[in-house]
């Protein structure tokens, strides 16, 4: 294990490496509104709330930042309409950090004709059919509108598998959206615009891309256009080349990403930060992610089994509630059974960042790998 404590700092944003066991890292980024401790996992809040949560429950599970979507928003209530009512802080009644993401990957994946040019994404919305128009300049525009903390520059990001002309094309167009990005964001005291590594799964343009966005000395770096249906061996082989060549003293974001495993994984690989949908998803689909792997309430077998998800938990979801009660609930589509495993979920990816930040700091993350991963092969099927 490796101790550090030589903080990089901006003004009143710090990223503070305190330890390293292998290429894990242990860290602390410091701002205005709070500490966010890495490996941190942030809850996604697509249109201002984390799904069938209650943001002081988000906050006392452990959460020390979430994610807001900037395409969502934009289009309901309007980041005009947010700033006119304080700001997303205010109006979600979050007073942590939030990050919010540029918009393109939405953008890319959801809209209905949709015009690329340098200058930026001309698209009709998948709500009504309006037009909008999204550059580098006006995504930035839209994150201060809406005031969050951590802003991302504007990216192309492209569906895998593509050809290798059209990855680095998309590539480079990143790259100078990065830059105006920057420049729009400019300097803002307490705040921090991340740049982000695009390439798809072209490991030549990985580096190329990590390598000019260091340049810029941006306080951030974030990983996109993975998590976007490709084998988790091509995620982390692409992870294990893209970090080396992010700077060492700097954030380090994967965006969209992912399962438990996913996790795991990624910090043995140098990433500091996370966010998913899959958590609060799987919650309101039936399925609980526990310290036994998953388990999936639709199951029959669950109907008369009076154990709760894991009686250790902290959490009164996990803690309090029968298997077959919450098979109940699932079978019978009650909004209180996806309310109380999303509250599960998002408890159980907490406790297993703490266990990673942990472990990290005694210098025992193989342990700790092993030990979760032979914990979820041993499952739950213990007899009643």
């Amino acid at each position: 294990m490796i101790q550090t404590s030589k903080p990089i700092t901006t003004p009143e944003f710090t990223f503070n490496l305190l330890a390293k066991d292998g290429k894990a890292r242990r860290g602390e980024i410091t701002m205005p509104r709070g500490t966010i401790r890495t490996p941190a996992f942030m809850p996604v809040g697509t249109a201002g709330t984390v799904k069938a949560m209650y943001m002081d429950q988000v906050k006392e599970l452990g959460a020390d930042i979430i994610l807001g979507n900037t395409y969502h928003l934009m289009l309901r209530p309007g980041a005009e309409r947010v700033a006119k009512l304080g700001g997303l802080h205010e109006f979600a009644r979050w007073s942590g950090p939030i990050l919010t993401d540029s918009g393109g990957f939405q953008v890319m994946s959801l809209s209905a004709l949709r015009k690329l040019t340098e200058d930026g994404v001309t698209f009709k919305s998948h709500v009504d059919g309006q037009k909008f128009f999204m550059s580098p300049e006006r995504s930035i525009e839209i994150q201060d509108l809406l005031g969050s903390d951590i802003q991302m520059q504007l990216d192309e990001c492209i569906a895998l598998p593509a050809e290798r002309k059209e990855i680095q094309r998309a590539m480079e167009l990143s790259l100078r959206w990065a830059e105006r990005s920057a420049k729009t964001f400019g300097d803002q005291p307490g705040k921090a615009m991340f740049g982000i590594v695009q390439g798809g799964d072209d490991l030549e343009l990985r580096v190329k891309s990590a390598t000019a966005l260091a340049a810029m000395d941006l306080k951030g770096y974030s990983i996109g256009g993975l998590a976007v249906g490709e084998p988790q061996e091509v995620m982390l082989r692409t992870l294990d080349v893209t970090c080396p060549a992010m700077p060492e003293n700097k954030p380090r974001y994967l965006m969209g990403v992912g399962t438990p495993d996913d996790l795991i994984e990624s910090v043995a690989r140098g990433v500091d930060m996370f966010d998913c949908v899959m958590p609060t998803r799987a919650g309101r689909h039936g399925l609980a992610y526990t310290r036994f792997g998953k388990i999936n309430l639709k199951n029959a077998r669950h109907a008369e089994d009076h154990r709760p998800l894991d009686d250790e938990s902290n959490c009164l979801a996990t803690n309090n509630y029968s298997r077959a009660y919450l098979h109940h609930l699932v079978k019978c589509n009650e909004a209180l059974g996806g309310m109380l495993l999303t509250w599960n979920n998002l408890a159980y990816y907490q406790y297993l960042m703490q266990g990673m930040r942990d472990a990290i700091e005694a210098g025992r993350f193989s342990d700790f790998i092993a030990e979760t991963k032979a914990a979820w092969e041993k499952g739950d099927l213990a007899p009643l």
